[in-house]
């Protein structure tokens, strides 16, 4: 499984998108600093993701979601996940 992920920071409520197939080690590099783009802006938590068959489709979705450029079309998405 690949997933899309959408991640916020604790100190600045800022958030991250990504795809990867384990989110897990994925959060955990982002939070001990290895990810030049979050670096020193977490800590960092999962606040939706979605799951997807391949890591085109995965990287596709990502895509999609950035080309919004809107906080608010994330926060509605983060909203739908949590209902």
């Amino acid at each position: 499984m690949f997933y899309t992920y959408i991640l916020q920071s604790d100190k600045s409520g800022r958030y991250y998108l990504g795809h990867t197939s384990n989110l897990q080690e994925r959060l955990n590099r982002h939070n001990n600093g290895l990810v030049t783009a979050t670096r020193n802006k977490g800590p960092w938590k999962i606040v939706y993701f979605e799951e997807f068959d391949s890591k085109l489709e995965a990287n596709q979705r990502e895509l999609n979601i950035k080309k919004m450029k809107s906080r608010v079309y994330i926060e509605k998405l983060i909203q739908s996940s949590e209902t």
